[in-house]
């Protein structure tokens, strides 16, 4: 029996009351600061309604080791602050009225309740917000201070733990993405002196004069989306809808993509370039392109673009909205090597984006299952036999 177990069976065996959050705790709302008051640098970090900081001030109005949960934005977010910080009017700061809880353990139950958080928040409107009395309705075991101590505890060394090994996992992760993208930009630059090209070999056979570059408007369809209203849209509906961002923005019931398409970001995330597998709606907000030759491999053509979402984004234009307009993305230079070496070049790509950003296995794998491991005794921990609720 674990040392919890037996506080447990020595100090409430029958279970423990829940209470309401409005019984236990203030939400202290932050006071305004604009961007002009803002340093780039500073002793002082400006918690806001993001997950970051906003910016950096002179003073603080709320000292370290305090709990806040964003008000709008990433509404319903909590954090801990370990510094002395300034928190803005959008987030709340969390404040005890009893000494029937103790303030890290209610930090780390919040967290374990990130997800309801975020599912009690106003998803519809822009920007997300989170009502306080929402919030506040939420109970809370109140196991004796004893027991809340040992779990916390036991919380801060697994979470401690767990950090440094996500660090660890994290620049394993890093330090193979930079070499992935080295590697990609090797075989995809056929400029210059090709004798110390990985393909060289194959270069020498198949297009010893070179590789020529042509115009991504010769060799593929570039076709802009089309408008669907939200209100058509229905998150049970079967096709993907893909806009101007890094994922899909909602679901619908009909499709105007083919599978095995590129998605070029024209707003939002402006030169965001995107593999979609599946059929899906396009929005008008993103460019869907399809070679339009036999001659060009469509996930080579996935991987070049890839490589150049900076130069595409370097294109836009930024008078008005910002926006990547067709022209520039009809005359985008794309290096076309024969058939054959595009294929190897896929092969070897799609083995080592597999590797670096696939969550079913390798080291993405690793961390989301550490993530999980947590997750899971972390939940254990603070699960209870309940007594009825105050």
């Amino acid at each position: 029996m674990s040392k919890i177990d037996e506080l447990i069976a020595e100090l409430c065996p029958e279970g423990v009351r829940c209470s309401p959050l409005s019984k236990l705790i203030l939400l202290q709302r932050g006071e305004r600061v604009t961007k002009n008051d803002l340093l780039s640098d500073g002793p002082v970090p400006v918690v806001s309604g993001g997950k970051g900081y906003m910016g950096f001030v002179g003073r603080s109005n709320r000292e370290m080791n305090t709990i806040t949960i964003a008000q709008y934005g990433a509404a319903g977010y909590v954090a801990w602050q370990k510094l002395a910080f300034w928190a803005n009017d959008v987030c709340f700061s969390a404040v005890l009225t009893t000494d029937l809880l103790q303030y890290r353990f209610l930090y780390h139950f919040l967290k374990s309740r990130q997800e309801v958080l975020y599912s009690i928040s106003n998803r519809v409107a822009v920007p997300h917000s989170i009502d306080a009395k929402r919030l506040l309705s939420i109970t809370i075991p109140l196991p004796p201070l004893e027991v809340q101590r040992e779990i916390v505890s036991i919380l801060d060394k697994f979470t401690q733990l767990e950090a440094e090994l996500e660090a660890e996992l994290e620049a394993e992760l890093e330090a193979r993405r930079s070499q992935y993208e080295h590697t990609r930009d090797q075989l995809l630059d056929f400029s210059g002196d090709l004798s110390s090209h990985p393909m060289r070999d194959l270069i020498a056979e198949l297009c010893p004069e070179g590789v020529r570059s042509h115009e991504l408007g010769r060799v593929a369809s570039i076709k802009i989306g089309e408008f669907v209203k939200k209100t058509k849209q229905d998150p049970k509906a079967r096709f993907a809808v893909y806009n101007g961002g890094t994922t899909e923005t909602g679901f619908y019931e009909a499709f105007n993509s083919m599978e095995d398409s590129v998605v070029i970001s024209a707003r939002g995330s402006i030169g965001f370039v995107n593999y979609l597998s599946k059929k899906f709606w396009a929005g008008n907000s993103c460019y869907v392109i399809r070679p339009e030759s036999d001659d060009v491999d469509v996930k080579y053509l996935y991987f070049v673009l890839k490589s150049s979402e900076m130069q595409l984004y370097a294109l836009r234009a930024v008078g008005g909205i910002p926006a990547l307009n067709l022209g520039p993305v009809r005359t985008f230079p794309i290096p076309l090597p024969p058939l054959e070496i595009q294929r190897k070049i896929v092969a070897i790509l799609d083995r080592l984006d597999a590797l670096v950003n696939d969550l079913t296995f390798g080291l993405p794998a690793e961390i989301t299952a550490r993530r999980k491991q947590y997750e899971y005794y972390r939940n254990r921990l603070l699960t209870f036999k309940e007594l009825d609720a105050e």
